[in-house]
């Protein structure tokens, strides 16, 4: 008859134990794989959706495996929030947001699930949160005043119209990077848009280029047409905020790669999900700039667009 020793004991113990941390580890992860990330977006319009394929892209190309659930408050704001608010009580292992709104009604309900905030035009909220980092919608001031040297090299005056609410310590900010970069900075508080029109004849003397600085207030779809024309009227530059403005009639504006962004998005999460915490990784700009140009209004302005910018163009409106 086989006696055990203490050292058969202990070996014999030592795999017991180590059996049920294995099994353990084992249903632990399955758990994990099988709670979902939730992706939430503020608009189901071409930029979100490309977004949220980038980041899903990005999660199967790491075998990130589990359920992704996306919701959209275009198409049921109340659904989408008793959703989220059911999904809060089940679990998930990260919310994706893309977009203010989105971001907003995700924060609320995500108690400490991290959230990863993309396309969000002020990220106040998002650093105020423990839970949560993202990729920003803008561009950081200098990368925006350095591509505008490049389209219009001669132009030193550069307008600019804000929401001192909104956007003060912005805008402080690029007084001081319009300084190193050798332009003049002339800024115009807007307090609401029926202050609007004032304020932009105030610039028809005072600037030479105006400047598309991303504030809810000044920049809309029902400020749009009084600014184009402001614009068209006194053969005054304007960089817009995406392609859609620069169809409109913005002679150029820095876009994004938003596959890329939706990729951006996902090395958070990828980090997230590896356990570093959401709050300690502060929110980023786009890494990739595009951007869009039109002709027609290049040639009204009298500005020569140099056939590298062209080339370079994502899109070219003529």
């Amino acid at each position: 008859m086989y006696r055990f020793t203490s050292t058969g004991r202990l070996v014999t113990t030592l795999l017991i134990v180590f059996a049920l941390v294995f099994v353990s580890a084992r249903l632990t992860l399955s758990v994990a794989q099988n709670t979902p990330i939730v992706i939430v977006t503020s608009q189901d319009t071409s930029p979100y959706q490309e977004v949220v394929t980038g980041f899903r892209r990005y999660l199967e190309q790491q075998r990130i495996e589990g359920p992704v659930l996306v919701y959209s408050l275009q198409n049921d704001l109340a659904a989408t929030k008793a959703l989220l608010s059911t999904t809060k009580k089940e679990g998930a292992r990260l919310f994706l947001t893309v977009g203010s709104q989105a971001t907003h009604l995700a924060l609320q309900e995500a108690g400490e699930t991290p959230v990863i905030a993309c396309m969000v035009v002020n990220s106040a909220e998002v650093q105020k949160a423990t839970n949560a980092t993202g990729v920003n919608i803008d561009f950081p001031i200098e990368t925006q005043l350095q591509w505008l040297q490049r389209f219009l090299p001669e132009r030193k005056t550069v307008g600019i119209l804000y929401n001192p609410k909104e956007n003060q310590e912005k805008v402080e900010e690029a007084f001081k990077v319009a300084r190193a970069l050798g332009l003049k900075l002339v800024a115009r508080p807007v307090d609401t848009p029926q202050s609007l029109p004032d304020a932009l004849e105030s610039l028809a003397n005072d600037a030479d280029v105006l400047w598309g600085f991303t504030d809810k207030t000044v920049l809309s779809p029902q400020t749009a047409e009084p600014i184009l024309l402001f614009s068209f009227r006194h053969r005054i530059p304007f960089t817009g905020l995406s392609s859609s403005w620069v169809k409109a009639g913005a002679l150029y504006a820095l876009d994004r790669d938003y596959i890329d962004l939706g990729a951006q998005c996902g090395e958070i999460a990828v980090k997230v999900l590896q356990g570093v915490r959401a709050g300690s990784l502060p929110p980023v700009a786009p890494r990739k700039v595009t951007y869009a140009v039109n002709l027609k209004t290049a040639q009204h302005m009298k500005v020569d667009i140099t056939p590298s910018l062209l080339e370079g163009a994502q899109h070219v409106f003529q």
